[in-house]
């Protein structure tokens, strides 16, 4: 524990975690550009996108604990430079392979700084701020995600080079950001034995129907915003006149900071009851969207946008409040990170769904695939959750 009381370590431990998710979300309004410059496919796209995916996951999966072994703050700037690096390669890519070797590359970093900056967030907070430290660390990095996409779109569209210059300040921020924790004082910590064994770990038997429900709400939720992230710049061009880097990424952002105030503002609403409203919310984002790509009405995805976000953050804090509530400090780390790889799995299987609908059936019939698809595991989840809770009083 470090012994200094001042907010500056946790601050330099927040700006690492927000720019490290801003380089992780800078791409995706750029990926009509990419597609038209290279003649990519909807699901080139999709590929480039669920690259990072595989990245993070493969990094939680066998790298999780790393921090328990190098510490956080070791841990965190290996992370900034596999940030810097993914950033360079990407923008540097002269084809979609390079590219997607980039993302992935982006994908590890996110695995890295997401663990140890949680882990570095707690440990440097003030301690009469301790209890504070989860929630931070989830606004923190909400925030930083919904930056990336604005920050990328906006340079975007008003630069020269779009596929160039949108990674560069982050890049020199990136590079300020990993000289910047050499400053910090290295906490005091117990080594453990480096380990890339994969663990993931359920909670006991009791619980394990909520925790699959829990899971599963985030895989909608984690699925949905990369339907957004993805593909919503292909799709807004067919639907909005007025269009560009700058609005797509401005619509994927809108869906994080609409969370990160939705997760602030609900945080005294009951797990349960967060849940239920995250489920229908998104539900209904997906019946609005379905019909927007339909009808052609450009005001629904606008709607649709916006619900998503609240049934981003109402998910996810729901999800999050039952895994807490299920779990010990023994076993919360293991079952947390089994949590997070079947909601992680939504940005991935979805979306490589949708890809291969689009190219073969078109972008309407992909993105209504999905929206029947998903919104279709969204009401079974809450007739489940509904069964589960009446069979509880």
């Amino acid at each position: 524990m470090m012994t200094q009381q001042s907010w500056r370590p946790f601050l330099m431990v927040s700006l690492a975690l927000c720019i490290g998710t801003i380089g992780t979300a800078l791409a995706s309004p750029l990926y009509p550009i990419y597609q038209e410059l290279w003649h990519l496919l909807p699901s080139h796209i999709t590929y480039i996108f669920v690259a990072y995916m595989f990245g993070c996951l493969a990094t939680l999966l066998f790298l999780g604990r790393i921090s328990n072994s190098l510490g956080f703050l070791r841990t965190l700037q290996i992370g900034i430079i596999f940030v810097i690096l993914g950033l360079a390669i990407s923008s540097l890519a002269p084809n979609a392979a390079w590219l997607a070797f980039g993302r992935f590359i982006i994908g590890i970093a996110s695995g890295l700084i997401s663990t140890s900056a949680m882990l570095g967030l707690i440990t440097t907070i003030p301690d009469r701020h301790k209890q504070n430290a989860p929630q931070l660390s989830s606004i923190i990095t909400v925030i930083g995600f919904g930056l990336g996409p604005f920050i990328g779109g906006l340079i975007a569209q008003f630069s020269t080079s779009p596929l160039t210059t949108p990674y560069l300040p982050i890049i020199a921020a990136a590079m300020a950001c990993f000289f910047g924790l050499f400053w910090l004082k290295v906490p005091q910590f117990k080594a453990q034995p480096f380990s890339i064994a994969p663990r993931l770990e359920t909670p006991h038997a009791q619980h394990k129907a909520l925790f699959f429900i829990a899971g599963f709400t985030a895989f909608c939720a984690f699925g949905a915003f990369s339907l957004f992230a993805s593909l919503s710049p292909s799709f807004v061009k067919d639907l909005i006149p007025w269009h560009g880097p700058l609005i797509s990424g401005a619509a994927i952002s809108s869906i994080l900071l609409i969370s990160a105030l939705v997760q602030f503002f609900a945080k005294n609403l009951t797990a349960a009851k967060s849940l239920t409203l995250g489920l229908m919310t998104l539900l209904l984002s997906f019946i609005l969207l379905g019909l927007c790509m339909s009808m052609q009405w450009s005001t629904l995805f606008f709607i649709s946008d916006i619900l998503v976000g609240v049934g981003h953050g109402l998910g996810l804090l729901g999800a999050f409040g039952l895994i807490h509530q299920m779990t010990s400090a023994d076993n919360r780390a293991a079952v947390m990170s089994t949590y997070l790889f079947i909601g992680y799995l939504g940005t991935i299987v979805p979306i490589i769904a949708v890809g291969y609908l689009a190219d073969h059936f078109g972008l309407t019939i992909g993105v209504l695939g999905f929206c029947i698809g998903v919104g279709l595991l969204c009401f079974a989840l809450l007739v489940w959750y509904k069964k589960i809770s009446s069979l509880k009083k």
